[in-house]
């Protein structure tokens, strides 16, 4: 049985489109290269998917401007030069917005304000000052960030600080260091070391050998 004629019109299930296209495709192509082989054709083939996903093929023995070149040259037309043209206008509108942001940045700075008239001068100063604004509020807020940032770490070192302190009393208070309150230096030497005195005594060396204790005293610079 062959196959029954299929109504040409566009496909709407987008996935059997996408299939579709993909095997006409291939199809076209493979007609394209038995056209170059066998006809010593000079074929130039551009397909773009709904997607706009570029298929190309072209002859081995050309390239798609040559083929451009031979249809311009048999249909006497120039398609180059109405696009030439039309990169002018572009290039001229980009270097006159150019020039325009030149001119305002230089005004900015105070220059080029010669031919400005009142009303032009008001909103040149309405510009400056809502800039000077905008920076004025991005330095305080960095200011404010460092503050931020500066007191977290004076917080945490603060914190360290007592945790150290806490250890350390607990330490001075523990029989198993030998540094108890008993009214001696070792236990004010090693307070006042611990409160950051710059020169005392402190720590003195405790001898356990025979049970007695012996002392050495240390002087911090």
């Amino acid at each position: 049985m062959g196959r029954g004629k299929i109504e040409i019109k566009r496909i709407e299930n987008q996935t059997n489109r996408q299939v579709t296209y993909s095997k006409r495709r291939n199809g076209i192509i493979k007609k394209a290269q038995e056209l170059t082989v066998l006809c010593d054709a000079k074929v130039s083939l551009i397909m773009l998917s709904s997607n706009d996903k570029l298929h190309e093929y072209t002859s081995p023995t050309t390239t798609t401007k040559d083929i451009y070149d031979q249809y311009q040259k048999n249909k006497l037309i120039d398609l180059w030069s109405s696009h030439f043209e039309r990169m002018l206008e572009d290039l001229k509108k980009q270097k006159d917005i150019n020039h325009r942001l030149n001119r305002e940045i230089r005004q900015r700075m105070g220059h080029d304000l010669n031919g400005l008239s009142l009303e032009e001068l008001r909103r040149l100063e309405h510009k400056v000052s809502a800039s000077v604004d905008v920076i004025r509020a991005r330095k305080l807020h960095v200011i404010k960030t460092s503050t931020d940032t500066f007191k977290k770490k004076i917080k945490n070192l603060e914190i360290n600080h007592s945790n150290l302190m806490l250890d350390l009393r607990a330490k001075c208070e523990d029989p198993q260091y030998g540094l108890v309150d008993n009214g001696g230096d070792v236990y004010e030497s090693e307070i006042a070391l611990a409160n950051g005195a710059s020169s005392l005594y402190a720590f003195r060396h405790l001898n356990l050998h025979g049970g007695g204790f012996g002392s050495q005293d240390l002087r911090l610079a």
